[in-house]
């Protein structure tokens, strides 16, 4: 299933994820190499070619590691509606990626909801008997449970009463061309289900979260309280101070990189 080469230009392969109507075609672009290999899982609203996405696959392939990413559904080059998205859809993607792709023990790399993202799916390879393993997590700017401490409770009392009675709010964007995108009633009830941040979290291998003080989606406090509920041994949050929610700039990217490598 690994190609030798899995650049921005070339094209994605694709698998398809859950049954009948509710079936998504899930684009994969996935580079062959040594382990430990990176499994790339995006934000919200964001997709497998964004900067980091293609730094870090720029490293591997320079490195000589795999590398596997790929696009939620309603996300890039995958199949789907946006609005139709729930976090435990866009699991059940990584996690089905995960294991058709991956071979040997991953690097999960997780950005904003990615994170969250990747908090799940260590706890469903736990349950899992197979040659696939994590090696360590690299959580950036990672946002468990934000469709309930970072959205519903910091909605004003307007906007939760029209997710309510229309089913969606349409919130502006800072990024990207500044489309609104939908916030949907699914979204919100269906994250309650994979809330994290109630209990300890034990994820069975090394995490690094890096943070940036000036972010102003996922408050460096969020990060903080991830960090309290993981276990105390071999996890380092790093807060860069003049950092923003992206990091995204050379200098956010080489601490990325630096994180990944630690991972071994």
């Amino acid at each position: 299933m690994m190609n030798s080469t899995a650049g921005p230009t070339e094209s994605p392969a694709f698998i398809e994820v859950g049954k009948g109507s509710a079936m998504r075609r899930i684009a994969v672009r996935a580079r062959a190499g040594q382990a430990p290999g990176l499994f790339w899982l995006a934000g919200f609203n964001s997709d497998m070619v964004g900067t980091k996405a293609l730094a870090l696959d720029a490293w591997a392939a320079e490195h000589g590691r795999a590398c596997v990413r790929f696009d939620y559904s309603g996300h890039g080059e995958s199949g789907g509606r946006f609005e139709e998205g729930t976090i435990g859809r866009w699991l059940e993607e990584s996690v089905a990626v995960f294991q058709q792709f991956c071979r040997g023990p991953q690097v999960v790399i997780g950005s904003s909801m990615g994170g969250w993202i990747a908090l799940l799916l260590a706890r469903e390879i736990a349950k899992q008997a197979g040659g696939v393993s994590l090696a360590g997590l690299v959580l950036i700017a990672p946002a468990p449970d934000f469709t309930e401490e970072l959205m519903w409770n910091g909605f004003s009392p307007e906007i939760r009463q029209e997710i309510e009675t229309r089913g969606v709010w349409l919130r502006p964007s800072e990024y990207g061309d500044g489309t609104p995108y939908p916030i949907t009633r699914a979204l919100i009830e269906e994250g309650r289900n994979h809330l994290l941040l109630g209990g300890s979290i034990d994820v069975g291998c090394p995490v690094r979260i890096l943070q940036g003080a000036q972010d102003r989606d996922v408050p460096w406090k969020h990060a903080l309280a991830l960090a309290h509920r993981l276990p105390a041994d071999d996890v380092v949050l790093t807060v860069i101070q003049d950092g923003d929610h992206r990091l995204s700039r050379p200098q956010d990217i080489a601490r990325i990189i630096a994180a990944v490598e630690e991972i071994r």
